[in-house]
């Protein structure tokens, strides 16, 4: 269970943060920082310690619908990239001192653990299956994810890691990350949907129109219908059969439906962080969809959340917006692996740093004017 912050310890920090000696309120974002992580470690002298970085991979049934100009196996070709150090994720993992961990949850390939050591293994398919036509994951399926994602958490804590940011590798990801925005938000479907990896007009608008699809009323469970439209990759129709529709009640019941293996892993990781007490960096678009379906789990959780930058998809200012987040970055990034997250460490050590070494006014012997 994820205990909210106690709320009584603020006017203690708020009172040390004013009186060092600046004026009040002049370090701005640092200082909202530094509340923040006073109050998830509970002291007037916070630290970092151990920070880790996990990086889950999956792939998605829906990316078979055309709606990422990146091919599937890409996601598999990457995880054993950053194997090899060459990734976006180690570089910045190497600048600013985290520990890498890459996690196989549901990738379609099958990996040599002997020839990629690196890859910790703990697929549970390969793949999810298409939400077009039937849900991305089983409730066991959903559960087990969670599980991993707490798992790997549990490791990093168990090493006297207290801030962590999470990372993902899975093609087609925007898709149900635009999807959750939408429907746990409210937000208009057509704001929500962007490039993704880089698609063109005529490609969001395919994707706009697959996931309209997806989300469009059924049939009762298990009733067969014919689709005449064609599909993007021929001009044949086909026959579908569509079940699990509406999905159930419950924590994993649109999670469930619509994400993919390593975004739930995230979402259990992000909880698992949150109980822990851990600081947890937010990256992008499709982790910030995961914090905002951590949330809907235990609203709590936000509390132990920094938004690291908001990244150039379509419609991450809006969810960040409606989420009431503020991010500390604003690069144009949208790699994903969690990069964004990475690169606004820096930042936290600097609110940390603030709070710890910054001489007062008394003791500094400077009129306090305010």
């Amino acid at each position: 269970m994820i205990q909210t912050l106690d709320k009584s310890f603020i006017p203690v920090l708020q009172e040390k943060i004013d009186n060092l000696n600046k004026p009040k309120g002049s370090l701005g974002r640092l200082e909202s920082l530094a509340l923040q992580i006073g109050l998830i470690q509970h002291t007037l002298t916070p630290k970092l310690q151990h920070p880790c970085h996990i990086l889950f991979g999956g792939d998605h049934g829906i990316e078979r619908e055309g709606v990422s100009v990146s091919p599937r196996e890409v996601t598999w070709q990457q995880m054993i990239n950053f194997g090899r150090g060459g990734g976006g994720v180690n570089m910045f993992c190497r600048q600013h001192g985290f520990k890498l961990h890459v996690v196989d949850v549901g990738v379609d390939y099958d990996f040599d653990h002997e020839r990629y050591p690196h890859i910790i293994d703990r697929k549970i398919a390969h793949g999810t299956r298409n939400f077009l036509h039937e849900p991305a994951m089983t409730q066991e399926e959903y559960e087990r994810a969670l599980a991993v994602g707490a798992e790997m958490v549990d490791k990093c804590h168990a090493e006297g890691c207290n801030v962590i940011s999470f990372g993902e590798m899975g093609i087609a990801n925007t898709s149900p990350s635009s999807i959750w925005m939408h429907l746990f938000l409210g937000i208009p479907l057509d704001k929500c949907v962007g490039a993704g990896a880089g698609l063109n007009n005529e490609g969001i608008k395919h994707k706009y129109e697959v996931l309209s699809k997806a989300l469009a009323p059924r049939p009762p469970k298990g009733a067969a219908i014919r689709d005449k439209e064609n599909t993007h990759n021929n001009n044949i129709s086909e026959d579908r059969l569509i079940s699990g529709w509406p999905p159930p009640s419950g924590d994993g019941g649109l999670l469930a439906y619509f994400g993919g293996y390593e975004m739930v892993a995230a979402i259990g990781g992000m909880l698992r962080a949150a109980e822990h007490r851990m600081i947890v960096l937010v990256d992008g678009f499709i982790m910030t969809a995961c914090m905002l379906g951590a949330s809907q789990i235990d609203r709590n959780v936000m509390e132990y959340a920094v938004f690291g930058h908001c990244g150039d998809e379509s419609g991450h200012r809006l969810m960040l917006d409606a989420m009431g987040a503020e991010p500390l970055l604003s690069l144009g990034l949208r790699l994903g692996e969690g990069t964004g997250a990475i690169c606004a460490y820096p930042i936290l050590q600097s609110a940390v740093n603030m709070i710890n070494e910054m001489d007062n006014f008394q003791h500094a012997e400077i009129t306090k004017y305010f």
